[in-house]
């Protein structure tokens, strides 16, 4: 069925939930008004609905094939990728000095949504290189971003991210890549690198990858760390691709899903390659693309949950069976339950990581370490429950379909391959919730308590306008913020054993305090509804997630690995 985009319903986000007249508030984001919005938006939108998401099934039923060296696209992803970079897609949050648009990380946030609904194997693409542009923006010399940011923002090269290999896995301190300096500031770099997303491809003259590499003398671990800028094809002295590189794409992973974006074993064997920012100071600067690639993984699951309830209504709308009022499925209540947790939770989890994008442009406008915590508070939340609500409301829509979502050609079941994903890339989502309990609650919970307090706030106020539902979302806060003194009181072991439920409880309460901000904007509407919905039948899950949480190690280290083979 053809995709429409959610434009409506970013701008009702925008003006009503996210606090987005903060951003545009400021005088960093003064630009972003009203009217820009907007019409980025809607264009937007418009390439989303017309190029990108006929795009979806060619990549799923035409994979990309690695064929002598050369890794061929799926049929139309070159056209559609250029349309990316020829409408200025790549870059809208990037430094207008290169080519970029300088809008906010909120407005990037929402296209991105779309494009994942549209085609996320393809939308992969400029996700890798927008990581990419924004740790060269952040720690690259001035000769690197001369050269290289232009090119990436236009489009007309790739972006990757090298991390993993195949003896470490997320130990990414365990690395073997080795980097030796070849006496004329550049450095031979050499090993081989696995899941390397769009590693190559026949798209774009160039493709530059971010490799995380060890010098002779570097310590063990991750403080040992460096990062190098390689490209396929090294620049000549007029800054066009020249000859190739000492590298090359070993194999294609054969992949559940997202059989349209070339998932490459990457093997470099002496290759050129630049150091970017400090010799041993790569993880900081790969966590910037790392942290802005989270972001974007979450909106992932979020877009492809949104694509996959779009499907699921129409169906169910068309499906005619039994004798009530519509004459459809949608009369049954099951069946009304499903459509409802998907579209319900697809607002909250979109909600989320929209709040979580605000932070980030607030963070970048004014500098205030507040900002840089709350951003950081809701990255893993962000990551994580984006990408379950991708996960859950894909399988809902297969559910939805009964026999004919086992059946391929509806398109119901790709969904659920594709962003199968989202919750192991970019840190897994358990990595997520130890970085949450962990780096997170290290300020003795401050950033978490100041959230807290205004969603507490925001439930105060709704009283007499949403008394049951605005007393159930300060309930649920408290609850929240016992279990959070929990965490904070409490050690490691205890506080990661309890972790994964604990972000789970922590998404379910944010997703009820935006929820009910909507329905404040929405008295008597579609919003309004959607938030009892939400509050009444969703919230409860976060006391059996929040009971579990606090339950300790004790009892899951009691089992051995005996009782667990037993």
């Amino acid at each position: 069925m053809p995709y429409r985009a959610p434009v409506s319903e970013f701008r009702f986000l925008f003006d009503h939930v996210i606090g987005f007249d903060q951003v545009a508030a400021t005088e960093r984001f003064s630009e972003a008004t009203a009217e820009t919005v907007e019409a980025v938006l809607g264009e937007a939108g418009k390439l989303c609905e017309e190029i990108l998401a006929p795009l979806q099934r060619a990549g799923d039923l035409h994979p990309a094939q690695l064929e002598n060296g050369i890794v061929r696209t799926s049929p139309g992803f070159a056209d559609g990728y250029r349309a990316i970079g020829d409408g200025g897609w790549i870059a809208i949050a990037a430094d207008p000095q290169y080519g970029g648009m300088g809008l906010p990380m909120t407005m990037t946030t929402a296209v991105n949504d779309m494009m994942s609904a549209a085609c996320l194997s393809l939308q992969l693409a400029p996700l890798m290189t927008q990581g990419q542009i924004e740790a060269l923006e952040n720690h690259a010399s001035d000769a690197l971003k001369e050269l290289y940011l232009p090119k990436l923002i236009s489009g007309e090269w790739m972006g990757t991210m090298n991390l993993t290999e195949p003896q470490a896995g997320s130990d990414v301190g365990a690395l073997t890549t080795k980097a030796v300096p070849n006496g004329d500031g550049t450095y031979a770099i050499t090993g081989q690198k696995i899941y390397i997303s769009w590693g190559d491809n026949d798209i774009t003259e160039n493709v530059c990858h971010l490799v995380l590499a060890r010098l002779p003398d570097a310590v063990p671990g991750t403080k040992g760390i460096s990062l190098f800028l390689v490209p396929k094809r090294i620049p000549d002295e007029n800054g066009a691709p020249g000859v190739g590189n000492s590298l090359k794409v070993v194999s294609l992973e054969h992949k559940m899903g997202l059989h349209g974006s070339p998932t490459a074993v990457m093997q470099y064997d002496g290759a050129t390659g630049w150091l970017v920012g400090e010799e041993s100071d790569g993880m900081r600067a790969m966590f910037t693309m790392m942290n802005n690639a989270r972001l974007g993984v979450g909106v992932q699951g979020i877009g492809v949950a949104d694509r996959a309830y779009q499907q699921a209504l129409a169906y169910a709308e068309g499906r005619k069976q039994g004798r009530t009022e519509n004459n459809t499925i949608t009369d049954h209540a099951d069946v009304r339950r499903m459509l409802a947790t998907m579209k319900a939770d697809t607002f909250a989890a979109r909600a989320i990581a929209l709040a979580n994008a605000v932070a980030i442009d607030m963070e970048t406008a004014t500098g205030h370490a507040d900002w840089a915590a709350r951003a950081a508070l809701l990255t893993p939340i962000t990551k994580a429950f984006g990408t379950e609500t991708g996960i859950d409301v894909a399988e809902l829509g297969v559910q939805v379909h009964g026999g004919m979502g086992f059946i391929e050609e509806t398109g119901a079941a790709q969904y659920s391959r594709d962003v199968r994903v989202t919750a192991i890339y970019e840190g897994t989502n358990g990595i997520q919730s130890m970085d949450l309990v962990g780096r997170k609650l290290m300020d003795g919970g401050e950033a978490a308590y100041r959230l807290l307090d205004e969603i507490e706030a925001e439930a105060e106020a709704a009283r007499t306008e949403l008394g049951d539902l605005a007393e159930a979302v300060w309930q649920a806060c408290e609850t929240l913020r016992e279990t959070t003194e929990w965490m904070v009181a409490h050690g490691a072991q205890d506080r990661f054993a309890g972790s994964v439920p604990y972000l789970r409880g922590f998404a379910r309460v944010l997703g009820a305090h935006f929820h009910l901000k909507a329905a404040r904007a929405d008295r008597g509407g579609t919003h309004e509804r959607l938030a009892a919905f939400y509050i009444h039948s969703l919230l409860p899950e976060h006391i059996g997630l929040l009971t579990q949480a606090r339950q300790g190690a004790d009892e899951l280290y009691a089992l051995s690995l005996d009782d667990l083979a037993a």
